[in-house]
């Protein structure tokens, strides 16, 4: 699901393919493989003769085993092609795949294996990525037609040599549902003890103090949880930046915004505004009004005391469907403590780049280039999100889909997304494709997300004030991931301790001085380089 996800991997996406000039005359040129006469170039079965491949997938569920998997075993009737799954937890992803390659012990395809962008350049420049280009044009006509429709995709897939080595996730920019959603408040705690949705960011502080210690539960017990998540502490700060005066042009390159009235970039992490925020979430997380393993705990074990109904503000997807539980609305978005409130967590749509690449040793590139876009296609996509008919889902007379009785209200107690693992994959959130919202049905599709949504909106960014994600050249980006590995790092472990209280707020310029000394400034510096030449290109 989106929500769970979605804002933590789609940074530096968006890339302007033009800025460096004309690029080298091999771009994208890949020769036919030896195999490509197995290869039908339309319908069904993609080739032939049946081939078998080996893939690396990434799952959300540990009960999951891929080769038995019915969307696995349908698709492969139907295509020709078998693959042969290794998998491993989605916690445990960037170690596995990164193990893999330095190894040379990798598969003919990585399936929703989230690539940054910098891996993408990285391995396509070492050839251990294939460049796509050629493939895409003549055997993927699904998401050929996805770039022509959405410019800003074929932008943001091609890296800065004018290849594309990744298929991305996109989720469709008018399913609103999906761009734009706050926290979830428990309706019925509010009506229980007189409050009213909270408004301000010190009204919100009111509100969980309340939660914790009034006992709206009823059970005699001080067993509620003002704030929760299961995510860490990243879905509390983008919440909260459009209430700080945070990311003004979205959070495509998170760490960055204009210095106000201008354009010129700053670091977000090192402003007052940020210092802000975290004395905020300090607050309430010393006071206990945020669940104290949010830095350690794990989503599946979130779930688990979620579940329970114990938790006042939840900052995932629609509770009633991740969770079942009912009394749940969004929460208002917060004008803060200068009166700024708007919504800032905004992207343009595109996600992850890198969720499905091929490598040096597919022996059928042809033929694994129609077999994912299949994915972005009607019929692909409405089998990937929905599944089967008569076993997850129903039409009805309109052409609707909604999935069956068992599958939202199951018998056996289990969540949607329960339900759906023994047969799909995507919950969790890390797949390639296109998220419509009339082959969707999960949590951002719902009465309430949609609702949620229109509360929101009116006080979202602009599409038109968002900065898609910045395009640096070969050496650029070297210097950019040499310099942000590290700094990345030490912003998460300070977040945490300024959070925590494990540091006090008296180091805070001895913070920002590490930063500096961390080449912060010359990070800065490069990306106003590349945002520059971005408009002197337009």
């Amino acid at each position: 699901m989106k929500k769970r996800y979605f804002a933590g991997i789609v940074t530096s996406l968006l890339l302007t393919s033009s800025i460096l000039g004309a690029c080298s005359s091999e771009e994208g040129t890949t020769g036919k493989s030896e195999n490509v006469e197995n290869v039908n170039k339309t319908g069904m079965p993609i080739t032939k003769e049946k081939i078998e491949v080996d893939g690396f997938g990434a799952k959300f569920f540990a009960s999951q085993d891929w080769n038995k998997l019915m969307l696995w075993d349908e698709y492969s009737k139907k295509s020709n092609i078998e693959v042969n799954w290794k998998t491993v937890q989605v916690e445990a992803l960037v170690e596995k795949r990164n193990l893999m390659l330095a190894a040379g012990d990798y598969p003919e395809l990585f399936f929703a294996a989230a690539f940054p962008k910098t891996d993408l350049i990285k391995y396509g420049k070492q050839g251990v990525f294939l460049p796509l280009n050629d493939y895409i044009d003549e055997y993927a006509p699904n998401f050929k037609k996805i770039m022509e429709e959405y410019p800003s995709v074929k932008q943001g897939v091609t890296m800065a040599d004018g290849n594309i080595y990744g298929f991305p996730a996109i989720y469709d920019p008018k399913f609103e549902s999906l761009q734009v959603g706050t926290p979830w408040i428990r309706e019925d705690w509010l009506k229980k003890l007189g409050l009213k949705e909270p408004e301000t960011t010190d009204e919100l502080y009111t509100v969980l103090k309340a939660f914790k210690e009034k006992d709206p539960n009823g059970n005699g017990k001080a067993d509620e949880i003002g704030f929760g998540s299961g995510y860490n502490i990243a879905p509390f700060i983008d919440y909260l930046r459009g209430s700080f005066g945070l990311n003004k042009q979205g959070v495509m390159n998170k760490n960055l915004d204009f210095k106000e009235g201008t354009e010129e970039f700053r670091f977000v992490p090192a402003t007052d505004e940020y210092k802000e925020i975290l004395k905020y979430l300090n607050k309430l997380y010393t006071e206990g009004l945020i669940n104290k393993d949010v830095f350690s705990t794990e989503p599946q074990k979130f779930a688990a005391q979620a579940s329970k109904g114990i938790v006042g503000v939840l900052s995932d997807v629609d509770p009633n469907t991740l969770y079942k539980l009912d009394g749940y609305v969004g929460i208002p978005v917060l004008e803060g403590p200068t009166g700024e409130r708007s919504y800032n967590a905004m992207t343009n749509g595109l996600g992850n780049l890198g969720m499905f690449v091929l490598t040096d040793k597919a022996k059928n590139p042809e033929a694994l280039v129609r077999w994912i876009d299949y994915l972005y296609g009607d019929e692909g996509t409405k089998m990937f999100f929905m599944g089967f008919e008569g076993v997850t889902y129903e039409e009805d007379k309109d052409g609707n889909f909604k999935y069956l009785p068992e599958v939202t209200d199951n018998p056996d107690g289990k969540s949607m997304d329960q339900v759906i693992s023994e047969y799909l994959t995507w919950p969790g959130g890390y797949y390639p494709g296109i998220v419509k919202q009339k082959y969707f049905q999960g949590a951002e599709a719902k009465e309430a997300s949609v609702q949620n949504a229109k509360k929101a909106k009116p006080y979202a960014i602009k599409d038109e004030d968002i900065i898609p994600g910045l395009n640096y050249t070969l050496d650029e980006n070297d210097e950019v991931s040499a310099i942000m590995t590290d700094v990345q790092t030490y912003i998460d472990e300070m977040t945490a301790g300024f959070i925590t209280g494990k540091q006090d707020f008296s180091k805070w310029d001895d913070y920002k001085k590490t930063l500096d000394k961390m080449k912060v400034q010359d990070y800065v510096k490069i990306a106003q380089g590349a945002y520059d030449r971005s408009k002197s290109e337009k």
